[in-house]
C-alpha cells in the first residue's frame, strides 16, 4: 500500500483503487454525526431574536465606557418606551431589564406574546452607586455611575514616550 492510498482527495484519481461510495454504504458514524448536527441546528434555529430583530438574541447592544469622572453604560433599546425598562443598582451590580408585550388580532383571534431581556453589569470598586442616574432618549438608555472622590484622586496620568 502506498502513502497516497491514504489521502482521500487522491481516491477519485484512480477509481480502480477505492470504489465510489453509494448512499447506502455510508459510514454509520458519519451519518450519526450529520444527524446530530442537524438536530442541534434545528433546535437553535427556533430561537428567533427577540423583538422581531430589533434586539439580538444575546440581548441589546451595550456599550460600557469610562471617563475620569464616571462609568457610562449605554444600551440600545429600539421600540421600547421608558416604562418598559427597569434599572436597578447595588454596590457592585447594575441590572437592566426590559419587556414588551405584543398583541395581534386576526380574524377574531388574538395573539399575545411577551419578549424580554435581562442584563447584569458588574460595577468596579470606586463607583458611587448612590448617585447613579439613568436617561432614556430616542430608544437609547444611558446610565451614568459617577466615581467617588477617592477613586478620582487615585488616577495618575502616565506620559507616553516615543522611542
Amino acid at each position: 500500500m502506498a502513502f497516497s492510498d491514504l489521502i482521500p482527495w487522491s481516491w477519485n484519481r484512480d477509481r480502480n483503487r477505492v470504489p465510489a461510495r453509494r448512499e447506502g454504504d455510508e459510514n454509520p458514524m458519519v451519518s450519526l454525526q450529520r444527524d446530530l448536527n442537524r438536530v442541534f441546528e434545528d433546535f437553535w434555529g427556533r430561537f428567533d431574536s427577540p423583538f422581531d430583530g430589533s434586539l439580538p438574541a444575546a440581548g441589546p447592544r451595550t456599550d460600557i465606557s469610562e471617563t475620569d469622572d464616571a462609568m457610562l453604560v449605554s444600551v440600545d433599546l429600539p421600540g421600547l418606551d421608558d416604562e418598559d425598562v427597569e434599572v436597578n443598582v447595588t454596590e457592585d451590580m447594575l441590572t437592566i431589564r426590559g419587556e414588551r408585550e405584543e398583541k395581534t388580532e386576526k380574524e377574531g383571534f388574538t395573539s399575545q406574546s411577551r419578549r424580554s431581556f435581562h442584563r447584569m453589569i458588574p460595577i468596579p470598586p470606586g463607583v458611587d452607586s448612590e448617585k447613579a442616574e439613568a436617561e432614556f432618549k430616542r430608544g437609547e438608555l444611558t446610565v451614568t455611575l459617577p466615581k467617588t472622590e477617592e477613586a478620582r484622586a487615585r488616577v495618575k496620568r502616565i506620559e507616553v514616550k516615543t522611542s
